[in-house]
């Protein structure tokens, strides 16, 4: 299997973790102030990956850190928002929609931000994953809400966050502004995704101690909740985005990123299953066209891996 296959399998798991951390995180921000359980959840999981990751952190450059730091201070900004969309939003599965919005907007970005060439299938993919989205997430229609107005402003800064987290885990080539052409060291998936989620923690510890009341949660959580920011930590923070940030460093190609569309389709499911949410003939409308899309943005790896398999049964 190919690096860029590997990558693409890997993203696909990743968007089942990010549908369970959903269902955690709701559960968690109903017992608890929004930033301070995001600074919770995000400095118990890069501390956990900070252990791990204590020789290779040692082993890291000045450039490598301050790379690390600054992809953690856009994601810290972005997951600020999205728990405050969550926390004040009534519909889970428009959240969804509006921060998978981020996904598409990633090729976008990196072509006109950083001049990163784009395949036709990205862009072929594009307007039907976002038809696909509408139709699973939108089906009582855009209101702008504040939970949807910090839904929107998530999805922008996570764009941004995903190609920074691209970049900043491939080794590239860069020529300065004297025309001098030099190699930038990526950053290793361990060390740049603990870093990241410890800036995360600081950011949104800062902003709840500013905006915040902690004496209620302080002095009497209920048990549960232990279990809501661990599962988080653990499961939807620590393994999500290390795993996401290997398979990101699989490619340097952002475009492979619209996998992540598939979040949710999965956040929709598990709300039936969760919640007892139901699904209408629109929303399985809107789940096939993102598959749709899937296809189509990876259309000629598919045909390759056809081609191949095709061969194979021939040889033997």
């Amino acid at each position: 299997m190919s690096d860029a296959h590997k990558s693409d399998l890997l993203l696909v798991v990743v968007t089942l973790l990010a549908a369970i951390s959903w269902m955690f995180s709701k559960e968690a921000v109903l017992l608890m102030p929004p930033l301070m359980f995001m600074a919770a959840r995000f400095l118990v999981a890069g501390g956990l990956l900070a252990l791990i990751a204590l020789p290779a952190l040692r082993r890291l450059n000045r450039d490598q850190i301050k790379r690390s730091v600054g992809v953690g201070l856009v994601f810290g900004i972005a997951m600020s928002c999205w728990i405050l969309g969550l926390y004040h939003g009534d519909s889970m599965g428009e959240g969804a929609f509006l921060t998978s919005l981020g996904v598409v907007i990633v090729p976008i970005i990196a072509r006109l931000v950083f001049g990163e060439a784009q395949p036709l299938s990205t862009w072929l993919a594009i307007p039907i994953a976002v038809a696909g989205l509408a139709l699973l997430s939108l089906e009582n229609g855009f209101r702008p809400d504040p939970g949807q107005l910090y839904f929107v402003a998530a999805a922008f800064i996570f764009a941004l966050y995903f190609t920074l987290n691209t970049r900043a885990a491939n080794q590239r080539t860069v020529t300065s502004k004297q025309g001098e052409i030099f190699e930038k060291k990526k950053v290793p998936a361990l060390p740049l995704t603990a870093l990241a989620l410890l800036t995360v923690g600081m950011v949104t510890l800062a902003e709840s101690a500013i905006s915040e009341s902690w004496a209620q949660t302080l002095s009497n959580p209920p048990p549960i909740l232990f279990v809501w920011i661990l599962a988080s930590a653990v499961i939807g923070t620590a393994g999500r985005f290390l795993l996401q940030t290997y398979a990101q460093s699989l490619s340097a190609q952002s475009h492979g990123v619209v996998i992540l569309v598939l979040e949710p389709v999965w956040v929709a499911l598990f709300a039936v299953g969760w919640f007892g949410e139901t699904m209408s003939a629109l929303q399985l409308a809107g789940c096939g066209l993102i598959f749709t899309a899937l296809l189509v943005n990876r259309w000629n790896a598919l045909t390759r891996a056809i081609k191949g398999f095709m061969k194979t049964r021939k040889s033997v």
